[in-house]
């Protein structure tokens, strides 16, 4: 079996993959400090839940946002797999040229979201993840990451308004009732939700406007199913996106 780990700066997302079907997948708060024997003992004991071993695991991939933690799970592949886990990096082979100026700092995550989107959708694309940021991230016709966006996610936005706020409550990303709230939390979630969905649109139209149009559009990220749905320019909704990216990145390096 395969191990893809996804290490956001919130959340770290993983999953296994016997062949070409996803078995199970989880998600856990990114502990920046945490250890690899920590990191260890987390991954058998989620895994233990679904009746699998890390025995079972064969080979591993990794993808992170947070510098500290990749070498942790590289140390605990070895000390607990028995195997070397490939990380997301410079020297990786990815089959997208990257044409940006600094090809060494494009996001491990966003590389894998360029690779998946575009092997899902066969052409032209603009991937959208809903995480800690929001990343845009755009990729021609001919398959080369042109580049992108990054704005700030849903919940770095409500933390700072009612953090700076000292009467602004905290609140969940419900759904809101109508744009004009009718009270303090009502207006929050208005902002929230439609404000972060006319970025969305805004961002998603000029990017549009500087690639002549027709790319596709797909969102990944645990915060897309608050925002999608209030989204005209979306097409796709694939949670999965990111941990099929590092499966096709693991083959392209078998």
């Amino acid at each position: 079996m395969l191990l893809v780990v996804d290490v956001g700066n919130t959340q770290t997302h993983f999953g296994t993959f016997r062949d070409d079907e996803l078995v199970e997948h989880w998600r856990f708060a990114t502990v920046r400090t945490s250890t690899a024997d920590e990191l260890g003992a987390a991954l058998r004991n989620l895994l233990e839940l679904r009746g699998v071993g890390l025995a079972d695991l064969s080979s591993s991939i990794v993808s992170s946002t947070v510098p500290q933690l990749e070498p942790e799970w590289l140390r605990m592949a070895e000390a607990y797999l028995d195997h070397r886990m490939l990380a997301v990096g410079p020297g990786i082979r990815t089959g997208m040229p990257i044409l940006i100026d600094n090809p060494r700092e494009l996001g491990a995550d966003r590389l894998v979201d360029a690779v998946a989107a575009y092997d899902a959708l066969g052409g032209p694309c603009i991937s959208v993840d809903f995480g800690t940021s929001v990343n845009y991230d755009v990729v021609s016709a001919a398959g080369e990451y042109l580049g992108g966006v990054i704005a700030p996610g849903v919940e770095i936005s409500l933390d700072a308004l009612t953090s700076r706020g000292a009467k602004l409550p905290r609140i969940d990303l419900a759904a809101p009732r109508r744009a004009i709230g009718k009270g303090t939390v009502e207006a929050i979630r208005s902002g929230m939700i439609y404000g972060h969905a006319g970025q969305v649109d805004a961002l998603v139209d000029r990017i549009q406007d500087e690639v002549g149009g027709g790319a596709a559009t797909i969102a990944t990220g645990g915060l897309a199913e608050h925002i999608v749905p209030y989204c005209r320019t979306i097409e796709t909704v694939d949670d999965l996106l990111t941990l099929k990216g590092l499966k096709l990145l693991h083959e392209r390096n078998a």
